[in-house]
């Protein structure tokens, strides 16, 4: 039994798509443990789910622990926060030409991800319940941080041009 948690940010930007392709998803029975969405600037109300437009931080986190699957938009961190939580994750780009964000950069996120294989991704909402099928079924590379090797190369750089640390 699955539960999942969709996200769309707290930005000014709605993500309507998205939310109609998760209800829809949830009314056919293809989500047998139900769905809690965080719908933030949408205008979209979802029937099919329980929802709530912003969550403080306590409540986002019980969101996040308590399901199975993250639906959520391309912001990276977003995705990383669901990586790191051990979270199967379907990423959905904003596109801006239906005024989702000012530009397209979140179908480049989504794609890198997808091709380290951390993520599921689901270029359009309308293959939402692909994207769903599949991330049930495949497992997904844990989220391994990079921070200690980045600041070994900055200190070793610093070190080269005879800076002081």
């Amino acid at each position: 039994m699955a539960v999942i948690f969709v996200t769309v940010g707290s930005q000014k930007f709605q993500f309507d798509r998205l939310l109609r392709a998760v209800d829809d998803l949830v009314s056919g029975g293809c989500v047998d443990g139900g769905a809690f969405a965080q719908t933030g600037a949408c205008t979209y109300v979802p029937t099919h789910m329980r929802h709530e437009a912003f969550l403080g931080r306590e409540s986002f986190r019980a969101h996040m622990g308590a399901c199975d699957v993250v639906v959520t938009h391309g912001g990276t961190g977003a995705i990383i926060g669901a990586v790191k939580s051990g979270k199967k994750v379907i990423a959905v780009p904003r596109l801006s030409k239906y005024g989702e964000h000012v530009d397209d950069h979140q179908v480049e996120i989504v794609c890198q991800f997808g091709a380290m294989g951390l993520i599921e991704p689901c270029m359009e909402p309308a293959d939402l319940s692909n994207a769903y099928a599949r991330v049930i079924v495949n497992d997904y590379l844990p989220y391994q941080s990079n921070t200690e090797r980045f600041c070994a190369d900055l200190s070793e750089y610093i070190d080269e041009i005879g800076g002081v640390r």
